[in-house]
């Protein structure tokens, strides 16, 4: 059965200051088919570590754009081996080296934008999630990233209706650094998302 408006809404009431492990074990044992996904951007090492925790086999699920810097994929490859993800990669069908040369990067202005868009991230999303048919998503979505993330919380609704888990929803990078500092946790900021371009702009996943 799900969750109503009014449950989430309680929910979220009762999470906001519970510890992050807390909400990713109430989450487990709601969902049945549960995904954690990720991009390999700053602090994201912060959610693969705190729900792998509690759940090691979880799928952790990699839209590789093609496009990331060399740092993030170091960063990417020290954390599979370091926190033994059980990832699960999905590509875009075209390489960025055709992409490059038929289209390259389009300007978020550029009417051609939208499409590649949609080819590096947003099929290769909804292939992942028809694959997986997940019912619980963890997400590291915090507030004040974007001006649609501040309407969500810790627990919020997918458009399909999956449930989508952000357990440090409320933290800011002051706390997760402190957080990652006592786990001894890598962290990377050299990253790059070829489809938002500015910081503060959705990355179309989430909608």
């Amino acid at each position: 059965m799900g969750l109503s408006k009014e449950d989430i809404e309680h929910l979220n009431n009762h999470f906001r200051g519970i510890p992050p492990e807390e909400i990713i074990s109430w989450a487990i044992l709601y969902g049945s088919k549960p995904v954690v996904t990720t991009n390999f951007r700053p602090y994201e090492v912060a959610i693969l570590n705190a729900v792998t925790e509690v759940k090691s086999d979880i799928p952790v699920i990699w839209c590789d754009t093609g496009y990331n810097t060399p740092n993030t994929y170091r960063h990417a490859e020290e954390l599979i081996v370091g926190l033994d993800l059980n990832i699960k990669l999905f590509l875009p069908k075209q390489t960025a080296a055709h992409r490059d040369a038929v289209m390259g990067i389009p300007d978020i202005d550029d009417p051609r934008h939208k499409e590649f868009t949609e080819q590096v991230k947003l099929e290769p999303f909804r292939r992942a999630m028809a694959e997986y048919k997940p019912d619980v998503w963890f997400t590291n979505l915090r507030k004040g990233q974007t001006a649609l993330r501040d309407t969500l919380n810790i627990l919020s609704l997918s458009e399909t209706g999956v449930l989508k888990v952000s357990p440090f929803y409320h933290w800011s990078d002051t706390r997760l650094d402190a957080y990652l500092n006592k786990r001894g946790l890598p962290n990377e900021h050299t990253y790059f998302d070829p489809t938002k371009v500015l910081e503060n702009r959705e990355c179309g996943l989430h909608s």
